[in-house]
């Protein structure tokens, strides 16, 4: 006879209760998981070895995030830099960041009031021109739902680049970034679209004026709200 346990008033069959607690909650469909506690996700991110194979160097997973911050800055991956120091945006990129954002970089580090979550969590390693690979795509098929499910609800949550604004405006992106990001006041108070910080976009700059002088007087004042 099938031996059977009882559970809610109900009589279930006791290898079934055991095969569904054997269940990883990342074989479970997002929508049926059950909630993850922060900081024990973030604790199994930062010991992630899965591209370890494939980077040609040590993984050094970087983000930052906390159940209280209200400003999340979505951008693309670490670089060099950052993945020798351990602190995302420490470079020339991220002083231009902080200087569109309009805020110093004691705010900008405050990990209770800004997150700093990038669509590939290390440094991806250089193309055959030098220029930084693009995210590993193992992290998002790993971590991104399950890491903005168990993070708080962001007041803004800033898209840099092409993969963040992917990721995040679930195919509501136009054909390019520069159209994706003159089209920022499509996508509500809440997202806001941004180039890459990088002196590599100089000249996109100057071939856009419109964004220092529509978006970022915009930038700034959502920024301030979300984090008053």
């Amino acid at each position: 006879m099938t031996q059977m346990r009882v559970m809610k008033d109900k009589y279930v069959p006791a290898a079934t209760v055991g095969h569904r607690s054997k269940r990883r909650n990342e074989d479970i469909p997002t929508s049926e998981r059950r909630p993850e506690s922060l900081a024990s996700l973030l604790a199994d991110i930062r010991a992630c070895r899965l591209c370890e194979r494939d980077l040609g160097h040590e993984p050094r997973p970087i983000l930052r995030v906390t159940g209280t911050a209200r400003l999340c800055i979505a951008g693309q991956a670490p670089g060099l830099r950052v993945h020798k120091t351990g602190i995302p945006y420490n470079d020339p990129s991220g002083e231009r960041l902080r200087a569109w954002l309009g805020i110093g970089g004691d705010v900008f580090y405050d990990e209770a009031r800004v997150a700093i979550i990038p669509m590939g969590f290390c440094f991806p390693g250089y193309d055959a021109a030098g220029a930084d690979k693009p995210p590993r795509p193992e992290c998002v098929r790993t971590w991104h739902d399950r890491l903005f499910a168990a993070a708080p609800k962001f007041k803004l949550v800033l898209v840099i680049g092409t993969y963040a604004q992917r990721y995040h405006l679930k195919g509501e992106t136009k054909d390019s970034v520069t159209e994706t990001v003159k089209a920022w006041r499509d996508y509500g108070p809440r997202v806001m679209p941004l180039p890459h910080p990088s002196w590599r976009n100089n000249g996109w700059l100057r071939k856009n004026p419109w964004f220092e002088t529509e978006l970022l007087p915009e930038l700034r004042a959502r920024v301030q709200g979300a984090l008053s």
